[in-house]
């Protein structure tokens, strides 16, 4: 990326990329805290995924002076609290928390990418946003296969959480 000035629309574009790999940092941290020792290791293999998308879009932010969201604090919080009940409830249910997450991330980064075909000159960033997609879904995969849909509280977790992450999205682009 350029030292110029990046048009509105990138600044919010890597603002909310990187609130939301804060917000699934925390989330994981959250479940690691709170999770069986059996499920820990899985979801600290998650958790060093999401530290280094973390630390690209932190280092985008840094080199085209982006501030971050200023609702980072409630971040912290919120997506601490939402890995930790969902990992107090079952693990699945942590798995589920998971899936619904990703869902949401897979459409959003998708529909960057697809914005991001009208502007060759940010290939770079569209690479970026391709791969880490390409990795959530890596994310949802396991969480699938570890049960995440198969606890009678997935669907009302997943709806819930979905619920909350779009809102996220929303609010980080701008605020």
């Amino acid at each position: 990326m350029s030292h110029k000035t990046l048009p509105n629309f990138l600044q919010e574009m890597i603002r909310v990329n990187q609130a939301g790999e804060f917000g699934a940092k925390r989330i994981y941290e959250g479940m690691i805290a709170h999770s069986s020792p059996t499920e820990k290791e899985l979801l600290t293999e998650m958790l060093d995924q999401e530290l280094k998308h973390l630390a690209t879009f932190n280092d985008m932010m840094i080199k085209n002076k982006i501030r971050p969201t200023f609702l980072q604090p409630l971040w912290y919080l919120g997506g601490y609290a939402m890995g930790a009940v969902t990992a107090k409830i079952h693990p699945k249910v942590s798995h589920a928390c998971t899936i619904a997450v990703e869902e949401v991330i897979e459409k959003h980064y998708q529909e960057q990418l697809d914005e991001l075909e009208f502007y060759p000159e940010h290939a770079d960033l569209k690479k970026i946003v391709k791969q880490f997609r390409d990795e959530e879904l890596e994310h949802r995969d396991t969480a699938v296969d570890q049960g995440g849909d198969n606890h009678p509280l997935s669907q009302p977790v997943k709806s819930v959480v979905k619920g909350i992450t779009k809102a996220a999205i929303f609010l980080s682009k701008k605020i």
